[in-house]
């Protein structure tokens, strides 16, 4: 998988990408990352890459002509399944959409920044548009590293452990459920007996029924989602 990232802010990408799980798919080059920097397509002496907004206003719009450029440079040289802009106006980022993502080859991801971009880059170029939640943050940066970190652990050969992504919460439309390891007692608090049972067949209901009980009180509305899915047997 190849991810590009479009960024007015480069240096952000610095230390996430060089951590942890990520760190490692790249070593194994499973995973392709590469950040560019829009002012390397800004505009005059100075790089520019943003402007006032048309009909006044407060703050700063990044302006079409950086974007245009470097997108269909990234397009001139592969084939891309996806350009996402990540915009708190845009479609809530869930697991599922991490899933899909993590089947695709070629991706690549436009942070904003300021105000936003300017409209026509999101009619001409964007064929996905991604938020992280209902919430504005300075810029795409942050929520591309979510989309990025929540998509490369679902490739095959990143984790271990795939069975690890495949219960992870969300999955199964519900949260997770607990987990203990060793000790079996710690400060007077001791791991469920079911768990040291051996019997698999307890432990998966025992499993979902926590899981069940904690959805049901703390995310009611994915509950819902799954009767409205037809996933509830």
């Amino acid at each position: 998988m190849r991810i590009d990232i479009i960024t007015a802010v480069p240096q952000i990408f610095e230390s996430p990408l060089n951590s942890s799980i990520i760190k490692r798919a790249r070593e194994k080059g499973i995973v392709e990352i590469y950040v560019h920097d829009l002012h390397d397509y800004g505009i005059g002496k100075y790089r520019q890459i943003d402007d006032h907004p048309y009909g006044g206003g407060a703050g700063m719009i990044l302006k079409p002509e950086p974007i245009f450029e470097c997108i269909e440079k990234l397009k001139s040289e592969r084939e891309y399944d996806e350009i996402i802009f990540l915009t708190p106006d845009g479609e809530l980022f869930n697991q599922e959409m991490a899933n899909e993502f993590s089947k695709l080859n070629n991706i690549i991801l436009l942070c904003g920044h300021y105000k936003g971009v300017d409209e026509r880059v999101r009619e001409a170029l964007v064929t996905r548009e991604v938020s992280i939640g209902d919430y504005v943050l300075t810029g795409g940066e942050l929520p591309a590293l979510v989309v990025i970190d929540a998509t490369i652990r679902l490739i095959p050969g990143v984790l271990n452990d795939i069975e690890s992504a495949m219960t992870d919460s969300f999955q199964s439309g519900l949260l997770d459920h607990p987990h203990y390891t060793r000790p079996a007692e710690y400060r007077g608090m001791k791991v469920p007996e079911v768990l040291l049972s051996g019997n698999h067949e307890a432990i998966r209901k025992w499993r979902y029924e926590k899981a069940l009980e904690k959805t049901l009180k703390r995310r009611k509305d994915l509950l819902n989602k799954i009767k409205g899915d037809g996933k509830n047997g």
